[in-house]
């Protein structure tokens, strides 16, 4: 079975990016939202990166 990357429906916060790469990735989602706040509102760039990722990953069926 194929993996994809998808936003998650059933355990989205915003829009579901973190839930979607924990899911990936087979880590828990608040794991993956905690390393999102740090690294990347840390540097400045996080909500741009969101947005981004909001318009390109899409979302599970």
């Amino acid at each position: 079975m194929r993996k994809r990357l998808y936003r998650a429906k059933d355990d989205r916060m915003i829009a579901g990016v973190c839930a979607g790469i924990g899911h990936y990735f087979d880590i828990d989602p608040t794991l993956v939202r905690l390393i999102w706040v740090f690294l990347f509102f840390g540097a400045g760039f996080g909500l741009l990166a969101y947005i981004i990722c909001v318009i390109i990953i899409p979302e599970e069926y």
